[in-house]
């Protein structure tokens, strides 16, 4: 796969976080970023609480999920495939798509929403 499959792998990505725009509040949406925000702020630095964003960089497409970083938990059944495209300790980098691992993507998805909801952060 080469960049120009980027906006594909990209929009593929982006519908899975738009499926929680109406719980949550949409910072940027334009052609190589999408980016989602908690209503709801932090206590100590009275910003809001970053959800997940998807962003084309130079060399792959990034999915931020920041719900897998402040809940550790939440990886604990990631496949190994999945796991090999972890950079740091909430992004997720793709070169070309991969409908398996965009599945087990958008059930962590969906299971962080709820975990945020659950810990009333949404």
């Amino acid at each position: 796969m080469s960049q120009s499959d980027f906006p594909e792998i990209f929009n593929q990505l982006k519908a899975y976080l738009k499926n929680y725009e109406h719980d949550l509040v949409v910072k940027q949406d334009n052609d190589s970023t999408y980016y989602l925000d908690s209503e709801k702020v932090f206590p100590k630095n009275k910003k809001p609480y970053f959800f997940g964003a998807v962003t084309i960089k130079k060399n792959y497409v990034s999915y931020h999920l920041m719900p897998v970083y402040m809940f550790p938990d939440l990886l604990e059944d990631l496949s190994p495939n999945l796991k090999k495209h972890m950079q740091g300790k909430s992004c997720f980098n793709f070169k070309k798509t991969d409908l398996e691992l965009f599945q087990e993507l958008e059930k962590l998805t969906a299971q962080s929403f709820e975990r945020f909801k659950k810990e009333n952060m949404i």
